[in-house]
């Protein structure tokens, strides 16, 4: 999958040791990785318009590892978080995923199982980020519609015919038929079944515009 930007793995971890090694496990794979050893400065430092993925302890100084997770959600970034712990016990586990990290490792880690979700975790990412566009494009392209270019949308996503949208909005056919032709075009609609996708990914992101 294609990506604007380089993914990058931030690595937050305390202990020197056990960081140098989760970096030096990522770079051979070929990833980038930023390594981080406080939660204040890493908190200052990230950007949410970077892609990428979080490998984190749970226990750090400063904040615990969820507490930094809760912290990014506030903040609105959607980076997978990847906690990692050796005193993980099942209710703290529970309160992570509920949390939204996208999963828990126990240390010591094994090699090929963190490069595994790494990598996972990277496409989530991308997936993401990528749909999150595609509805900002959606909606803006919906946004340049007239009012009643959008009443005519509406009516045709939901299957009604060019007779059954004149007589609802008291049109002609002839006038449905331009309406629904300038629709097509402006939100670059490639079939009906293309512009029922592009109408829900703008609906999609409505929430997010106001």
């Amino acid at each position: 999958m294609s990506r604007s930007q380089p993914p990058l793995v931030y690595v937050l971890e305390d202990d020197e040791e056990t960081r140098d090694a989760l970096a030096s496990t990522l770079l051979w794979a070929g990833h980038t990785a930023r390594c981080f050893s406080r939660p204040s400065v890493f908190l200052q430092q990230c950007s949410p318009r970077q892609p990428g993925a979080l490998l984190m302890d749970v226990r750090l100084p400063e904040m615990s590892g969820l507490e930094v997770q809760r912290e990014l959600t506030q903040r609105g970034f959607t980076l997978p978080v990847l906690l990692i712990s050796h005193h993980a016990d099942v209710p703290m586990v529970v309160q992570a995923m509920r949390q939204g990290a996208f999963d828990f490792l126990q240390k010591p880690v094994d090699e090929q199982k963190l490069l595994d979700r790494v990598e996972a975790a990277l496409t989530h990412d991308a997936e993401h980020r990528s749909r999150r566009q595609r509805m900002s494009r959606s909606h803006t392209l919906h946004q340049a519609l007239t009012p009643r270019e959008k009443q005519v949308m509406q009516l045709v996503v939901e299957g009604r015919p060019n007779k059954i949208i004149a007589h609802q909005l008291g049109l002609s056919e002839r006038t449905v038929e331009v309406h629904r032709s300038n629709v097509m075009e402006k939100m670059q609609a490639q079939s009906v079944p293309h512009l029922v996708h592009l109408h829900m990914l703008a609906m999609a992101a409505e929430p997010a515009s106001h």
